[in-house]
């Protein structure tokens, strides 16, 4: 597996498996088919309701805890110092280890300055490794990178074929910050699969297109988490390694940049609204 440095000198795995909207009874079996099958980066999220899953996994499948990269997030409802912290504390019983490689602030909005102090009193306290961002458009990452005292290794963001995020890529090198792709394969979009350069490319490479989309990412050193719950395409998706697209076939790619989609955009007060409440169905008396 190839591995990205990030701006502390620690090595994470440049493709790892996501668990977004894996149930929480199916998550144990699909991380510990990922990584049976090569994937050592695991994704989740206090919000996706699965860290448990992903936990029992980690402790049952065999693999050293030190050659596996736990990511998780701090949910908004978690937001703010003291809060923050407990929720930490939590995520490491869940996920059934001593320390997280990456901890990100899942959303830009409550008291994110204050979880953020959390967070670098964790990597201070070795609990955490490398501390980073989720869903923080340009303005609010460097909003949030010139108040820190530990700059942000990652910023997850929404990046595809279709979201090249080079705005935001250009906002984050001068903090070293790394983008790190959620919904790479453009959340199954059936426009990744009819796309004519990608199916062209497809053919060239004796690829699939979502081996040609997830080249792309990692060709341009964006870490990637494509999520299947199939054995079958968590395979597929890591064979990835042994080709390179060329600088003339990864050009062609570039014109299928599009505006932003405001369609899911964190400027939308309703769906700011909707985050801010997301967490009340499952846990009402977190207030």
């Amino acid at each position: 597996m190839e591995t990205i440095k990030l701006n502390n000198g620690i090595e994470m795995p440049i493709l790892g498996y996501g668990v977004f909207q894996v149930s929480p009874e199916e998550c144990e079996r699909c991380v510990l088919d990922a990584i049976s099958t090569g994937y050592r980066l695991i994704d989740t999220a206090q919000a996706y309701y699965n860290e448990e899953g992903v936990g029992n996994a980690v402790a049952k499948c065999g693999v050293p805890r030190d050659q596996l990269f736990l990511t998780t997030k701090v949910w908004i409802t978690n937001a703010g110092e003291e809060k923050a912290v407990r929720s930490i504390e939590d995520s490491l019983r869940k996920l059934r280890t001593d320390y997280i490689d990456l901890l990100l602030i899942h959303q830009p909005f409550s008291d994110y300055p204050g979880t953020w102090r959390a967070m670098e009193k964790t990597v201070k306290d070795g609990k955490v490794r490398a501390i980073g961002l989720s869903n923080f458009y340009p303005d609010r990452f460097v909003d949030m990178a010139e108040y820190a005292n530990i700059k942000p290794a990652v910023n997850q963001l929404k990046t595809n074929v279709f979201s090249q995020q080079w705005e935001a890529k250009a906002e984050m090198e001068p903090y070293g910050t790394r983008i790190m792709a959620w919904g790479p394969l453009a959340q199954g979009s059936e426009d990744l699969q009819n796309n004519l350069i990608l199916t062209a490319l497809a053919e060239e490479y004796d690829k699939t297109v979502q081996q040609i989309a997830l080249r792309y990412l990692v060709q341009r050193n964006i870490i990637a988490i494509p999520k299947s719950t199939r054995i079958e395409r968590m395979k597929q998706n890591l064979d990835i390694f042994d080709f390179c697209l060329s600088e003339e076939d990864m050009e062609k790619l570039r014109p299928l940049d599009k505006p932003a989609d405001f369609h899911w955009s964190h400027r939308d007060p309703e769906l700011v609204k909707f985050l801010l409440n997301y967490d009340k169905q499952f846990n009402p008396d977190n207030q």
